[in-house]
């Protein structure tokens, strides 16, 4: 009998249609006898069966060979790419009527529709950091009444090549070297630097891969694109040029390097752990689903091309128009059978979505149905049920590995008159899916489009419209991977690339690896034209000077980034006789915004306030880092001396401090704040260190800035009060 497995009603949504049909292959073993895989019931599930007490195994026991043989063949192979990854269900939610646009049915619709969604790092093996420096895999498979939509992005909106016949390459040349498998989940080695500095086209996906984009706050905090420009298609046959867009309600956040490395150490599981536990609370991640929509016949009014992989469309240019949110509200089951056996792929599109020419994009059409023949062992991976649409399935298809569908009758062919020709093709105006009619009439060649040869432009256009602080992050991230490039060579190719997107962020990061920027620098050819093209046809461009700094790029001016706090965790550093009253009006404060505080005590027990109440700690001192957490508040003491004499709180507020998140003191822990990093000649009770409030009997006041502080994510001016 199954049991009815609810939770409260924050975390247990109204079962959806995905839901429903999942159900049927949910078992839960409460109250159970054991059985074989073939149901009968096991007697002794400890012990072989022997041929005496000391005896052999008998080869007859089929209870122990099915057991172990099942354990034998209990993994499958990893995703050569995008292997590390964490899921959830959700809904997709439209906002209104886009059929002047598309006939897609679950974007006309106010019903909800099911996805489920699947962030994941790129370069990693499954067992690697989720703290990388990495490009996020934001894959979403929508579970529409016309069949499955599979969206299949990343967390930044281009890509490091424009055709798909460079794919094995970049990746071959970003995993660990073959002759000693070194280093896992990085790209800072010489295969994948020599391969950027011959490969040009890279150097936009580079300035992303470099910025503070690569190592997220939380999955929860990521931007989602669909990379590729696809088709919208109306019922009258019109096309329109679409590129998605996921905008999160959180905003768009990241961590530091610095903190990044030492997430890794304390908690490698960490974006994996911040998504289940924030679902589990009922915390539910949200973004707001939109498309640029560029008509078909101003295909060839811009200065790019639409169909090249590595440029976006400005949002000065074309806004984004919101059709939709997108939430997150129920963690997997099984990890193994929903979040590892889930299959995306591109081509999974819909009446009303369609294809483009990018050719990046059509070498993945390809690309994915055969990866998933190979990672899942059968043309019959739809038929899992994580990946089972809620439309139904008829068609002539049949057998295979696992086939899982009992199709009935004598007919799996058509045309066929024994069944009346069943299953019969739609017509479009039954929903059949139909390509654009797109007239092609051209050369087969193996050629790239010149349209395809700017390089540098919008590298430079990303670098120029970040702050200060995000462009020293992006010179800083380049420094440390190239300084890992034992092969000068590339350093200084890489160096010379970088002058054609911005002379002083290359001579920053040359001045960083004792180089000088070439005079006349290095201008590899395209490998993707062919080795005897013409070297000069396929230069890349001069610069272009016609784009703005757009502030849609910069995840610190971005005009769509909101001030909440919520799920944003505080640690707050207690020792024993705290101060309850200050405690108490903090976390109030910051539990009635949405935010959480976590009491961090000497021991993983209880803290003592100065009232005697004994309150639950979350962490201990010596088990945990101000890295796991947003900001960090320290109410004063019965014994502040032993808060000063503590080597873990001094390091617990040095990291704080240098990863410039709000800090809060109250009045009379000066010894304390002596002892750590934070510059003491300032005058701490006038509240002038960037960041760092004194609580000096006002706690209105202190807890509103606190507030304000936290909701800007960082305080970033102290970044250059801190290298004073």
């Amino acid at each position: 009998m199954k049991k009815d497995n609810t939770k409260n009603s924050k975390t247990n949504p109204e079962k959806d249609a995905k839901s429903q049909d999942l159900e049927r292959n949910r078992e839960y073993s409460e109250g159970q006898f054991i059985t074989t895989d073939q149901g009968v019931k096991i007697n002794n599930d400890h012990n072989t069966v022997k041929a005496g007490e000391r005896g052999p195994s008998l080869l007859e026991d089929f209870i122990m060979r099915e057991k172990i043989t099942h354990f034998d063949h209990e993994r499958i192979p990893e995703r050569i790419v995008h292997a590390r990854g964490s899921g959830a269900h959700g809904y997709f939610e439209a906002y209104g009527n886009v059929s002047e646009y598309t006939k897609a049915a679950f974007l006309n619709t106010t019903e909800k529709t099911p996805v489920f969604v699947r962030f994941s790092t790129v370069a990693g093996f499954r067992g690697s950091t989720d703290l990388a420096r990495d490009v996020r895999g934001f894959a979403i498979k929508f579970y529409t009444q016309e069949g499955n939509f599979d969206m299949v992005g990343n967390n930044m909106p281009v890509f490091f090549i424009q055709d798909a016949m460079k794919f094995p390459d970049l990746i071959h040349a970003v995993k660990p070297e073959p002759h000693n498998e070194i280093p896992q989940a990085q790209s800072a080695h010489d295969t994948f630097w020599d391969f950027i500095s011959l490969m040009p086209e890279s150097m936009h996906m580079i300035m992303w891969a470099m910025s503070d984009r690569a190592i997220p706050r939380s999955l929860r905090m990521m931007e989602g694109f669909g990379i590729h420009t696809f088709r919208f298609i109306n019922k009258e046959g019109k096309s329109t040029f679409v590129k998605f867009h996921l905008k999160p309600k959180l905003g768009t956040h990241a961590v530091v390097w610095d903190e990044a490395l030492k997430i890794s150490g304390n908690d490698p599981d960490f974006h994996r752990r911040d998504l289940y536990e924030n679902i589990e609370m009922g915390n539910f991640p949200e973004w707001e689903f939109g498309v640029q929509l560029v008509p078909e016949e101003d295909e060839y009014k811009f200065n790019f091309d639409l169909l090249d992989p590595t440029k976006i469309i400005p949002e000065e240019m074309v806004p984004v128009t919101p059709i939709g949110r997108m939430v997150l509200n129920r963690n997997p089951d099984n990890f193994f059978a929903e979040t590892e056996q889930v299959a995306f792929h591109p081509g999974h599109v819909v009446p009303g979505i369609d294809f483009t020419n990018d050719p990046l994009l059509q070498g993945r059409l390809f690309s994915y149905t055969d990866t998933q023949l190979s990672r899942l062992g059968s043309p019959n991976f739809h038929e899992l049920p994580i990946n089972r649409p809620i439309a139904p399935m008829h068609n002539n298809q049949r057998d295979g590995h696992m086939r899982q569908e009992i199709n009935v009758g004598k007919t799996h062919y058509s045309p066929n008159s024994l069944n009346d020709n069943y299953p019969i093709q739609a017509k479009e105006s039954e929903g059949g899916f139909v390509s654009y009619y797109e007239r092609i009439e051209a050369h087969k060649v193996r050629e790239r489009s010149e349209s395809f040869s700017d390089h540098f432009s919008q590298a430079a256009l990303f670098f120029n419209s970040q702050t200060p602080v995000e462009q020293n992050h992006i010179i800083n991230a380049l420094r440390f991977e190239l300084s890992k490039v034992e092969t000068v060579a590339v350093r200084e190719r890489m160096v010379g690339l970088l002058s054609q997107v911005d002379k002083t962020l290359a001579k920053k990061v040359a001045d960083g690896l004792g180089l000088t920027v070439p005079a006349n620098p290095e201008k590899p050819m395209n490998k993707g034209v062919g080795a005897d093209a013409d070297q000069k046809k396929h230069e890349p461009k001069p610069l272009d000077k016609s784009y703005e700094p757009s502030d849609a790029l910069s995840m610190i001016k971005n005009p769509t980034v909101t001030n909440t706090i919520e799920t944003r965790q505080v640690a707050f550093l207690c020792g024993d006789g705290v101060n309850e009253k200050s405690l108490t009006a903090l976390k109030k404060a910051l539990e009635s915004k949405g935010a959480s505080a976590k009491i961090v005590a000497p021991n993983a027990g209880n803290v003592k306030t100065d009232t005697g109440k004994e309150i639950k700690a979350d962490f201990a001192f010596f088990s945990s880092s101000s890295v796991l957490f947003d900001a960090v508040y320290v109410p004063s003491s019965k014994n502040n001396t032993a808060l000063a004499e503590n080597n873990n709180i001094i390091e617990f507020i040095n990291n704080a401090y240098r990863h410039c998140k709000v800090i809060g003191f109250d009045s009379d822990l000066e010894s304390l704040i002596k002892k750590t990093a934070i510059n003491t000649k300032r005058d701490m009770k006038s509240n002038d260190i960037p960041g760092v409030l004194i609580n000096n009997n006002t706690s209105k006041q202190f807890t509103d800035e606190f507030i304000t502080l936290l909701g800007q994510h960082r305080v970033w001016e102290r970044e250059a009060h801190i290298t004073e």
